[in-house]
């Protein structure tokens, strides 16, 4: 299961719900991304890895996934990835340009794409207080759609409270 979408839908927040919500089900995992920033309070919890040996763990195919974003450089090893193999079904916060390449792992893929208002978007990603007024106007103009060839595709708008929309997500995750 892909989680895909804008910055500042919120696919971290329902990502985390349903982790908690699943926590007892072993049919779910929740592999944590490796990421080449630093730990930040108020970003999401990941593994670390600087620049270089990223680069090096990427030549090397520890990565089932990798991309590039904002100018940081994001993983899921083979690793996490293992119980695929026993019919687990991950839960993943990706990019899109990635979803094409998670379609060839040869696992059944499902796209969950969270929508957001573009008003919204900004006011949540200002919030965070991480990027200028340009830096997000810029961020919202850019057009990433959601391309799949064999994925199943669920949209899910996110514009009220989580806990609203949490119960849309975790059946999704379930109906995979």
């Amino acid at each position: 299961m892909l989680v895909v979408g804008p910055s500042g839908s919120g696919k971290d927040t329902l990502i985390g719900l349903s982790r908690d919500a699943l926590i007892d089900d072993r049919r779910f995992i929740f592999p944590r991304r490796v990421i080449t920033r630093t730990a930040q309070a108020d970003a999401e919890d990941h593994d670390t890895m600087d620049l270089e040996h990223f680069e090096k763990a990427e030549a090397d195919g520890y990565f089932a996934l990798s991309w590039g974003a904002h100018g940081l450089r994001y993983g899921i090893t083979r690793a996490s990835l293992a119980s695929l193999e026993e019919g687990a079904t991950a839960i993943i916060n990706v990019s899109r340009k990635v979803i094409g390449a998670a379609e060839a792992l040869g696992h059944r893929v499902t796209i969950l794409s969270i929508v957001c208002d573009p008003a919204l978007l900004a006011e949540r990603i200002a919030r965070r207080g991480r990027e200028s007024t340009d830096e997000i106007s810029k961020r919202l103009k850019r057009e990433a759609p959601v391309d799949v060839s064999s994925a199943r595709l669920i949209e899910i708008r996110n514009e009220t409270k989580p806990e609203d929309v949490s119960g849309a997500f975790i059946d999704a995750i379930r109906s995979a």
